[in-house]
């Protein structure tokens, strides 16, 4: 991916999310404590925040740039987004969640298709069942499947495994390894776990109170010390 953030400037409740930031690679890490600012630059990257200012500008298509008054609808992205709550729908059943923004006409190679995309999660057997009644793996498969249907260019995961236990996480995180490599999606992975990044990335971006803290490969990064 070839990711450009300039000039970016959004207020929040204790300190500003402040950075100049250019993102190569597939899979990138945005790692730092809670309440950092990652979730809030997922959420600028995919629209779903107005900054004071910003230019963002993603495989050459500007998406943001306030200067000019460009904000591109986050619809019309081309992003999947798995948030913390993983947002799905409880009223309707997997099968429904799943199609829910589903572009049949973007899969044109049958990767992106339902039938490829609950293979590779393994969720073949839930299309019938309820939200209420899947598991917290389920959940997160469910919920990165619908985000894959949506034939994005680029998936932001947000904190997918943190609601987990160690069992399950590790159960997940195959699963994640396989869909980074099966799609060959650029995915950028919000964590404050050292395990998932060394597992997932090839990159490591540390944020802090709003500020790029640190930016390097994650062969040469120094992991914390818990």
């Amino acid at each position: 991916m070839d990711l450009l953030l300039k000039n970016i400037s959004l207020p929040l409740a204790s300190f500003a999310l402040e950075m100049d930031l250019e993102i190569h690679g597939q899979a990138i890490a945005i790692f730092g404590p809670s309440g950092a600012g990652k979730t809030s630059l997922l959420d600028l990257i995919a629209g779903l925040r107005r900054p004071a200012t910003a230019f963002i500008q993603f495989d050459g298509r500007v998406l943001t740039d306030t200067s000019q008054r460009v904000r591109v609808p986050a619809r019309q992205r081309g992003i999947g987004y798995v948030p913390q709550d993983l947002a799905l729908f409880p009223h309707l059943s997997v099968r429904q969640n799943l199609l829910y923004g589903h572009k049949a006409d973007g899969n044109t190679n049958g990767l992106f298709s339902v039938e490829h995309i609950t293979e590779v999660l393994e969720i073949q057997s839930l299309g019938a069942r309820g939200i209420y009644d899947l598991s917290g793996g389920e959940k997160q498969r469910v919920a990165l499947a619908r985000a894959l249907l949506t034939s994005p260019r680029l998936l932001l995961l947000d904190e997918p495994l943190a609601s987990l236990d160690a069992a399950l996480r590790a159960k997940i995180l195959p699963h994640l390894a396989r869909v980074r490599d099966e799609f060959k999606l650029p995915m950028l992975y919000v964590t404050h776990n050292p395990d998932e990044v060394t597992a997932l990335c090839d990159e490591v971006i540390v944020i802090n109170s709003g500020r790029i803290a640190g930016q390097s490969p994650v062969s040469e990064w120094k992991v914390p010390q818990t």
